[in-house]
This record gives C-alpha cells, structure tokens and sequence, in this order.
C-alpha cells in the first residue's frame, strides 16, 4: 500500500498547501474538515489514481465517536502513515473583549480536537511502517503573545502534548513532532477583525506553502520541533544567547 496522510483542517490554508504537496509526491490523501462544501471542490482537484475525488469527510475533530469512524474509514481503505493535525482557530483580541465562549472554543479545536484525533489514529498508526504524528504549533508556544493569549495557551498545550508523545510512544515506533511557524497568510489570519500590534510590526511573510514543505520534511526528520522562517529562528537564537528578560522586553515593546 501507498504512503498515506490523513489531514485535518484541509480545506484552507496550510492544510490544502500540505494536501496539495503530498499529493503532488504521490501520496494517498484524505481531507477532513468542517466546511463541507470547500473540502468536496478541494478533494475534486485532487484525485486519486483511478480519477475519482481524493477521500474526505467534513468533520468537527472534538467530536469523538465522528472522528474515529474517519480514521477508521479512511485507515481501512488506504492505511494510514502520517496523522497531520492542522485544524485550528484563531481569535484575537483583548482577552476580556473576547466572550468566554470563544475563549472555550479555541481549546476544544486547538487541543482537544487534536488529542481526539490522535487517539482515534493510534491503533492505525501501529501497524504503519516509520509512522509519523505532526501537530500544527506555532511560535506562540514559545512566548506567550499579547491579545493571542488563548491561542498561546492552546499551543503551548500543543507543545506540550508533542513532547510528551514523543517519548511515551517511542516505544511504539511511532515519531511525534510539531511545527512551530510565525504569522502565516492564511484566511484564519487575514479574517481577524482585530489585528494585533505585534503583526502589524513583524508583518505577515511567510505563505502556507513553506509551512507545507516543512510538514514534507518532518515526515523523515527525527526533530521534535520544527521552527520555521528565519524570523522565528532568530528569536529562538536570541533567547539562547541573551537573558530571557530582555526577549519579553522585546515582546512587550512589538505588542504595544
């Protein structure tokens, strides 16, 4: 059987770049997200060898019982090497502008979402040879990021998680990573009603098509976390070399 990737949130962004990608390589590609009618065009355009529509399911991935039957269906037809949890969203603002509700609902998608993915993935990711899980982080694990607050906190859970993976399911076989990029033009991004200081500083230089061939790579990488951009880089250099004060300083003067 074929190399296979299951991809949540493919309908845009950096999850169709990905898509895109690995079915450009000769991949096997399912697409799961929740707006329906973009995944069917998408998965029109991606077909597979016989010529019919890539698989995909629209899907809410908190839901459990919906995103096992998924895994499932798609595991059982094409097998499954690479679980992408690339869903997420993004809400910006003032942490007390924002309603408590979608407060909560960054967490259901950004972690919960994930780790109800990954549990439905595993009994199929241990039959797999050389499987991979990679977890769509972001530079906001690494500093908590003014009026992103709930989204930081998501994604140091984010990273959290994939650290903790990595050497539970070792033992498994099973290679679990995380990409860490910075602002990505993305819908998610340009749809923000509020634009934080500190994107209006740093600017948005980066497209879903590198964070893509990032995914690509990390597939044979045996890094767990994978920075991207030379911006980010440069942060996480300058954290090593000078004290962490004076990066929140730095921080604190791009979010004003």
């Amino acid at each position: 059987m074929s190399n296979s990737i299951l991809i949540t949130g493919a309908a845009s962004g950096i999850g169709l770049a990905t898509a895109q990608l690995f079915h450009q390589k000769g991949w096997r590609v399912g697409l799961l997200d929740i707006n329906q009618r973009d995944l069917a065009r998408i998965a029109g355009g991606l077909p597979d060898a016989s010529g019919a529509p890539a698989w995909h399911r629209a899907l809410d991935v908190s839901d459990s019982e919906a995103a096992q039957a998924a895994v499932d269906d798609f595991a059982r037809d094409h097998g499954l090497r690479v679980l992408f949890n690339c869903a997420g969203i993004l809400r910006t603002g003032h942490f007390e502008d924002l309603p408590l509700d979608e407060h909560e609902q960054t967490l259901r998608i950004n972690v919960l979402g994930l780790i109800t993915m990954t549990r439905a993935a595993l009994p199929w990711l241990k039959q797999a040879e050389r499987p991979v899980v990679i977890n769509m982080s972001s530079a906001s694990a690494v500093h908590g990021i003014p009026h992103l607050a709930s989204y930081s906190a998501s994604k140091f859970a984010v990273r959290g998680l994939t650290e903790a993976l990595n050497l539970e399911w070792r033992a498994l076989g099973i290679h679990v990573c995380d990409l860490m990029p910075p602002f990505v033009n993305t819908p998610m991004l340009s749809q923000q009603a509020f634009i934080p200081p500190v994107l209006r500083k740093l600017g948005v230089n980066m497209g879903p098509e590198k964070v893509a061939r990032a995914a690509w790579h990390a597939v044979e990488s045996k890094a767990v976390h994978h920075a991207i951009g030379l911006q980010f880089n440069g942060l996480v250099t300058m954290e090593k070399l000078a004290p962490k004060a004076v990066t929140r300083q730095l921080i604190g003067w791009l979010s004003r």
